[in-house]
């Protein structure tokens, strides 16, 4: 890959730089922008057949095709006043400078499952930079690498990845249709972190765009800007074009399993060993357990019901044998498990039955399904046994909430928490997701259901990380530094700046004001310049 700005490119950036004025401040230009992305050539795609405005007929559907929260597609939401769905770098090096130049913010979106819409949504007027058609996918089998860009999505990485080799994989996440770009940049947790950590454990290499419009890699960046994207959210310091992955030995056959108990059944007293257990099964075993409500018959009576998924990284025989010596209260027996490969096991993470064709993983929605509310935790000591029958309690009574439980331990507690921007390492038994989702039209709905998430939240509070409550930033949470009326724009991110990232928080904005002082990159929850 070459990573020089072509002639052409050099020529835009020199002209925008000296010609076009700066905006008045407070005020936009939309007619301004738009001629500024149309004046100069661009390499191989003209730019107008990537600007659509809501004069266009297929403003709406480019703009909810990634949107993955409901709750940002009302007809009160903000809408852009262009979307800039760019086809190569050239598009986004304009893109960034134009509205730059004429006062205007951008919204950068790859996937859109940002839980709070940050990457499509601004109480200001706004551009969005849709990076859905920069995906192309590059995988080196020889090298064990991949260069992925930022608007694939994990199925079409899994999908090229598995397409390949059956003997390597990747560390990411469990929906496929999450935008590499953001998903990346902010961490990147999923079934392998045990094993081998985080995305961001495993990244050598990146290409992004400044808010100067240059176009850097690693070696041109620093190791300081190279270290803040992999974990500090890359839309606070420009625009990640792409990422070279370091690609994860993984055996030819791996073991997926999922195993379900209820209240009636034990699992209480399941999940109360599973808490400790499972960060200190040898690396191989990521053992997620995932409570959520379900009916126990037609008269509308309900129990929690408590998955026990599994994926390890060998032959079934050897996991059995494993748990039953370890955790055999779970009662895991061979008839519960399957022998698949690496590829074939996203497919199962994602839902789908054992079976079924990898090329699943290249399907993508059209518009948003639910409505939902999301916020995390991290869990350091065993949490009583009896507060479980507390949560239950609380999740019934909620009824459309779900959590996911991910154990830490492995790989994650040998990496320093200083290592990534993603400081939660050792110390942690597992990582608490709270999830609710629902389909009812309406404010009242929206308030119900998120105000049932926070009762939970706020229940687990003596039993979670404090001073700071940790946070996962890939999981936007805005009640975080919320309401802090009598506190400045710093020291308000400075609260979730130390929740998501701890101490390093301060290296974060001392590389934010190097490289983009002017606070060009900016969303309710970016990293401050000092």
């Amino acid at each position: 890959m070459k990573f020089r700005n072509p002639p052409v490119l050099l020529f835009i950036l020199s002209v925008l730089s000296l010609s076009i004025p700066w905006t008045t401040a407070g005020t936009v230009s939309i007619d301004g922008f738009l001629q500024c992305l149309t004046k100069y050539p661009h390499p191989a795609h003209t730019i107008q057949e990537s600007i659509y405005t809501p004069q266009n007929s297929s403003f709406q559907s480019v703009l909810v095709a990634h949107i993955n929260n409901r709750r940002y597609s009302t007809a009160a939401t903000p809408k852009p006043l262009a979307i800039i769905a760019a086809k190569n770098e050239s598009h986004v090096q304009a893109t960034v400078l134009c509205a730059k130049h004429h006062g205007l913010q951008i919204k950068i979106r790859s996937g859109g499952h940002d839980f709070e819409g940050l990457s499509y949504t601004s109480d200001v007027p706004f551009v969005i930079l849709d990076m859905f058609n920069i995906n192309s996918i590059d995988v080196n089998v020889a090298d064990k690498s991949a260069w992925v860009h930022s608007g694939a999505t994990l199925g079409e990485v899994y999908y090229a990845i598995g397409t390949k080799t059956n003997v390597y994989g990747f560390p990411a996440g469990i929906c496929p249709t999450v935008g590499a770009g953001g998903h990346f940049s902010g961490g990147g947790y999923g079934f392998l972190m045990r094993k081998y950590g985080l995305s961001v454990d495993n990244i050598v290499d990146a290409r992004l765009v400044t808010a100067n419009g240059r176009i850097l890699d690693r070696k041109s960046m620093g190791e300081d800007l190279f270290w803040a994207i992999r974990g500090g959210g890359g839309a606070s310091f420009g625009v990640i074009l792409s990422w070279k992955l370091k690609l994860v030995p993984v055996p030819a056959k791996v073991t997926v399993f999922n195993l379900t108990k209820t209240i009636e059944e034990g699992v209480t007293d399941l999940v109360y060993k599973w808490q400790t257990l499972a960060p200190q099964l040898p690396k191989e075993v990521f053992l997620r357990a995932q409570p959520q409500v379900k009916n126990i018959d037609t008269k509308g009576n309900k129990t929690v019901a408590v998955s026990f998924i599994g994926h390890f990284l060998g032959t079934s025989d050897k996991v059995v044998a494993l748990l039953n010596e370890s955790f055999p209260e779970l009662g895991l027996q061979r008839k519960d498990c399957y022998e698949v490969s690496w590829v074939e096991s996203t497919v199962f993470w994602a839902e789908s039955p054992i079976g079924t064709p990898i090329e699943i993983l290249l399907s993508k929605p059209t518009e948003p399904e639910t409505f939902y509310k999301g916020k995390s935790d991290y869990v350091k000591q065993p949490i009583p046994k009896h507060v479980f029958d507390s949560i239950w309690k609380k999740m019934i009574e909620i009824e459309h909430i779900w959590m996911d439980w991910n154990p830490h331990g492995g790989r994650m507690s040998e990496i320093s928490e200083s290592a990534t921007p993603y400081p939660h390492r050792a110390g942690n038994l597992f990582f608490a997701l709270y999830y609710s989702s629902w389909y009812d039209e309406g404010i009242e709905a929206t308030n119900k259901y998120v105000s049932f998430t926070r009762e939970l939240y706020d229940m687990m509070t003596p039993y979670v990380s404090k001073s700071p409550r940790e946070a996962f930033q890939n999981y936007r949470d805005l009640d975080i530094g919320a309401n802090q009326d009598n506190k400045t724009n710093f020291e308000t991110a400075t609260l979730y700046g130390r929740n998501y990232f701890k101490g390093n928080f301060d290296r974060l904005v001392r590389v934010k004001t190097m490289v983009d002082p002017l606070n060009f990159f900016k969303h309710k929850q970016s990293i401050p310049p000092l």
